[in-house]
């Protein structure tokens, strides 16, 4: 199959639209009132193509862009966004070449997925392949770097850190490979573990799951197609009827032969919310699943309704039950990762427009209960990613502070946005009004000041 975008859809204009330029704007206005504890920055990563052509730009290979906001004694004291200067955009910006390394020694392409504080350091990281770019406090690209040499293979875009041992934890993937890597960073963000995990394919395996004893491995028919990566395609991964759908339980210390394989019915899953071990030596695992992924539609994310369920993995009787726990379309599922790896009972999602809609709320999901809370901020409003950020002193999962940013696509503006994780549904304690449209993008955090 060629790449083509579905049905009248593109992947580079409306929310999508990349900006054109880098701004740095200080002393941000604010309604109501930002938490004088909120010390830090929210920064949020997502592609941001330099001269698009709308019918065949993959979502997922534009140049990366991260928008960053700095908050301090209940200041909004700036917004900036910066490319992520990798290779392709050095080029394309006329600037010299980023320093750093090189996997293989061919170009750094774009690195647009997550940015995370690791180590005391700010990184820019993605899947696949491109190692990751260190970038300073105010979000300018310092140098291209595997974790100060000590990464050999591929990172991901979605590390884990494990709350009881500071050790944080992902799966990476090559198309060169038919294995895929448990890789394991320390505290000081150097590479400790990169264990080979055989899966008899090259697969894309874009996050995964901890819990206190194991790193879950999701092998889905989402595989490589060499052929259409020598016609020239930038994203040559494509759904696969003929490949079975299976979860894989590795200790968190184990060999990865040792991994234990439980088949389920096909499906794609771009990010768990979290998991546990339960007493009898399963794993439960909430997720937001698609039915499919890129079959119908090769240049993003475009086939049906992503629903949060939840799956009860057994690897004694080899198999996986699913309850579906919320049937509405969402994604980027986040917890309190104080959490990680143990029962959570709150999960944040961020609602996804429907066909011909504006309108995208935020899910605060009680899994105790079962109840949902949709926090409506406004009629033409669309949550992104909102991250879970405890407040000083807190132990309480719901003591804490919902951010994200939020884009009204009527006025094609952006506010960052403060929500009370206990009762959500009152609204925004705070927004942040940067002034201008923050492109739908992927993934982000919040980065407390560390001194």
């Amino acid at each position: 199959m060629s790449d083509s975008p579905g049905p009248a859809r593109d992947y580079v204009t409306g929310a999508l639209a990349p900006v054109a330029d880098e701004v740095t704007v200080a002393d941000l206005p604010v309604t109501g009132t930002l938490p004088e504890e909120l010390d830090g920055r929210y920064v949020r990563n997502g592609p941001n193509p330099i001269d698009p052509d709308p019918s065949t730009q993959h979502w997922f290979t534009g140049a990366g862009m991260v928008h960053g906001i700095r908050l301090r004694d209940g200041r909004a004291e700036w917004y900036r966004n910066r490319w992520v200067r990798t290779d392709e955009v050095t080029a394309a910006l006329g600037e010299p070449s980023t320093p750093g390394d090189r996997r293989d020694g061919g170009p750094s392409a774009a690195v647009n997925t997550n940015v995370v504080q690791l180590g005391g350091c700010t990184w820019a990281i993605v899947e696949a392949g491109q190692w990751p770019v260190r970038l300073s406090d105010e979000l300018d690209t310092e140098a291209i770097d595997p974790f100060g040499g000590t990464l050999r293979g591929s990172f991901s875009a979605h590390p884990h850190t494990d709350p009881r041992t500071g050790l944080t934890h992902a799966i990476g993937y090559h198309w060169t490979e038919t294995s895929v890597r448990h890789v394991v960073l320390d505290a000081d963000a150097r590479i400790v573990r990169e264990e080979p995990i055989e899966v008899g394919g090259s697969l894309m395996v874009h996050d995964t799951a901890i819990t206190e004893s194991r790193v879950l491995v999701l092998d889905l028919p989402v595989t490589f197609r060499l052929d259409e990566a020598v016609a020239g395609s930038r994203f040559p991964y494509a759904w696969d009827p003929d490949r079975p759908a299976r979860v894989g339980l590795l200790g968190l210390d184990d060999p990865g032969a040792s991994v234990q394989w439980v088949e389920l019915d096909p499906c794609y899953v771009f990010h768990p919310a979290n998991a546990h071990d339960t007493p009898d030596g399963g794993v439960v695992v909430d997720v937001c699943r698609w039915e499919r992924m890129f079959d119908r539609d090769r240049l993003g994310p475009n086939e049906g309704t992503p629903r949060l369920e939840r799956w009860r993995i057994d690897p004694a009787s080899g198999r996986v039950s699913t309850e579906v726990l919320d049937e509405r379309a969402q994604e980027f599922p986040r917890v309190d990762e104080r959490r990680t790896g143990t029962p959570t009972r709150w999960v944040v999602t961020a609602g996804l427009a429907t066909a011909g809609a504006a309108h995208a709320p935020l899910y605060h999901h009680d899994l105790q209960s079962g109840t949902t809370t949709v926090v409506d901020l406004g009629a033409t409003s669309a949550a992104q990613e909102f991250v879970v950020v405890p407040r000083d002193g807190s132990t309480a999962e719901d003591d804490a502070w919902l951010v994200g940013l939020v884009t009204d696509r009527a006025e094609a503006t952006t506010d960052l946005v403060v929500l009370a994780a206990d009762d959500p549904g009152d609204g925004p304690v705070a927004r942040v009004h940067l002034g201008r449209r923050v492109p739908d993008g992927f993934h982000g955090n919040w980065m407390p000041q560390t001194g």
